[in-house]
């Protein structure tokens, strides 16, 4: 049993997952048409390896690596490519490159896609980390950093812990809860292949209170295995941010950025990552389809689609039983952390957790109000910051104060712009002032 420490700052919130907790995950098909950037994760974009009018199968490599810190894209289904073009980018907010494929129908399998083994036991650490990196495999919580990266740490950062994070604290979604529920065993499949990736020995999986039927589900798949233990956390968001993780579970302090878990001898993976390294294990298959919520009072019958990498929100939606009514916002994500889609034909990327539509009365603009130094904000920062003034100096233009404040270890979870009673956009200043301090810094390394 793993015994919980006390963790800092965090708010409770409506959790609203029982709007799609029950469905069970279903197959959302072939849309008619496949949008896959080249950049849909942390690093460098990948370069394009297909031109329009070339045919493509499912699993093939369309896209490869550029440097360390990278991760392939591959092909969903089988197809032609219809172009290599600029298209919107639902996260990042711009014009990015993309490969636009046009499926056939025929979601034949490409060569490469074939089965490595049928046990952990059965393929080696290096071939798994070679594995890995082959198949585009990214962090499916939603910073999407490349995995590979993660499972070679410096010889100098010792990991002695590997935590699987299936706590899922974002409101509406429950993907991977349906994912524990579903498919517990593939889960511990894979997150095994991560730890032997790793060199690690001791896995732990985290969960949420708010989960019983993943938890016992999880508890009864880890049995077998001796290295494996089970923490089940105190609803508290944003106790999924791997940060916060490691202090509740394991009372380790990750230090400022850029500090980073490996550095108190950890490593976190979201349970759908270990889900999908199963599936790269066992079947070969890259990373080129995730389970994806589609959730709200906004939509008629929110589901948990098993959907290809790709697919236009539009489609999800429709398949969702379309909109219940005047629609507010359709949020990529979480209502958190997420980002509000201006274009519907935008496509999921690998991060893509889910979708939340909220109708146009949830939408409310309230007056902001003048700081009245209640001090709510800085007692919900589950960082330890003072968000009133990194705001404050952001809003003045102080930006040398603002990164004294510590701005830069902000992790944007938006803890301190819902507990604020003046109801001020917190959380946009002080994204501001992260913006603008990584400008300067890169002017300044531009200059030397």
């Amino acid at each position: 049993m793993v015994n919980l420490k006390r963790g800092s700052g965090g708010i409770a919130v409506p959790e609203k997952k029982e709007l799609s907790s029950s469905a069970k995950i279903v197959d959302a098909g072939l849309p008619n048409e496949l949008v896959l950037f080249l950049s849909q994760h942390t690093g460098a974009p990948a370069s394009a390896l297909v031109k329009a009018g070339d045919s493509v199968k499912r699993g093939q490599l369309v896209a490869s690596t550029q440097g360390a810190v990278s991760a392939a894209v591959h092909a969903p289904t089988s197809g032609k490519v219809k172009a290599v073009e600029d298209r919107y980018h639902p996260v990042q907010g711009r014009l990015c490159q993309a490969i636009v494929l046009e499926p056939d129908g025929l979601n034949e399998l490409d060569e490469s896609v074939r089965p490595r083994a049928s046990a952990v036991e059965d393929i080696t650490k290096e071939d798994l980390v070679a594995l890995a990196r082959e198949i585009g495999l990214v962090g499916l919580g939603g910073a999407a950093f490349p995995t590979a990266v993660k499972l070679t740490p410096p010889p100098n950062k010792p990991i002695d812990t590997y935590l699987l994070n299936g706590i899922e604290c974002e409101p509406y979604l429950t993907a991977d809860d349906r994912i524990m529920v579903e498919e517990p065993h593939d889960v511990v499949f894979g997150f095994r292949a991560l730890m032997k990736s790793a060199g690690v020995k001791r896995g732990i999986v985290c969960i949420e209170d708010n989960k019983p039927e993943a938890i016992e589900a999880m508890r009864e798949a880890i049995k077998p295995f001796g290295e494996l233990e089970l923490a089940v956390v105190p609803t508290r968001y944003p106790r999924g941010g791997e940060k916060q993780l490691i202090q509740v579970v394991l009372g380790r302090e990750v230090p400022p950025p850029p500090g980073l878990p490996l550095d108190v001898g950890v490593i976190v993976s979201n349970v759908g990552t270990a889900y999908a390294m199963a599936q790269a294990v066992q079947k070969g298959l890259p990373l080129v389809e995730r389970i994806v919520t589609v959730t709200g009072e906004g939509v008629k019958t929110p589901c948990n689609f098993r959907s290809l990498i790709g697919t236009p929100v539009s489609y999800l939606i429709e398949l969702a039983g379309g909109f219940s009514g005047p629609v507010g916002k359709v949020i990529m994500g979480g209502p958190m952390m997420g980002v509000s889609l201006k274009d519907l034909n935008a496509p999921i990327v690998k991060g893509t957790s889910g979708l939340v539509v909220l109708q146009r009365g949830q939408i409310k603009r309230e007056k902001v109000l003048p700081c009245i130094k209640c001090g709510r904000c800085v007692e919900a920062c589950p960082m330890g910051l003072l968000p009133v003034w990194i705001a404050a100096c952001s809003d003045s233009g102080y930006l040398e104060d603002a990164e004294k404040y510590r701005a830069m270890d902000c992790i944007e979870c938006g803890c301190c712009a819902y507990e604020c009673p003046s109801k001020r956009p917190l959380v946009q200043s002080i994204k501001l002032a992260k913006n603008r301090i990584t400008a300067k810094r890169r002017a300044l390394a531009a200059k030397k």
